[in-house]
């Protein structure tokens, strides 16, 4: 098996957003597109992340027009650095502001349940495996 490399990883995510993989909240609000694929899908790819790679879940407000349109979120890794595998989806002058550290809570996520288990399979499918990182949070079915 040939090591892993973030461009790797980032590879086998983007290959797996999909329309059944995107926050039914913004599939709502703006449908899901093959030419904005991480659209709706930051939530869940940042657990995908830190399943990998262990750290820090961060979440901050999506502004647009001085309204809030939901949440945004990314990895801030053990190394301190912060990932945002998905920050091209915002494309229309949304702003992200107040960010936080979150609190991982053991398994899947309640609300998105069934989107992170497909995209955490069909990633698994790409790299063939996921490894278990550091923590008490991490999922592995």
């Amino acid at each position: 098996m040939d090591p892993w490399n973030l461009l790797s990883i980032d590879k086998a995510l983007r290959a797996s957003w999909a329309a059944d993989t995107c926050s039914p909240d913004d599939l709502a609000r703006a449908g899901w597109q093959p030419g904005n694929p991480a659209w709706g899908h930051c939530d869940i790819t940042s657990l995908v992340v830190n399943d990998i790679f262990g750290g820090d879940l961060v979440v901050g407000e999506v502004h647009r027009g001085g309204e809030q349109h939901g949440f945004h979120w990314w990895n801030r890794l053990p190394s301190k650095v912060e990932l945002d595998l998905t920050r091209e989806q915002f494309q229309d002058g949304q702003s992200v502001t107040a960010a936080r550290v979150v609190t991982r809570p053991p398994g899947p996520p309640p609300r998105r349940r069934e989107e992170y288990l497909l995209l955490r399979e069909r990633v698994i499918e790409h790299l063939g495996h996921l490894p278990t990182a550091p923590g008490p949070a991490v999922f592995t079915p």
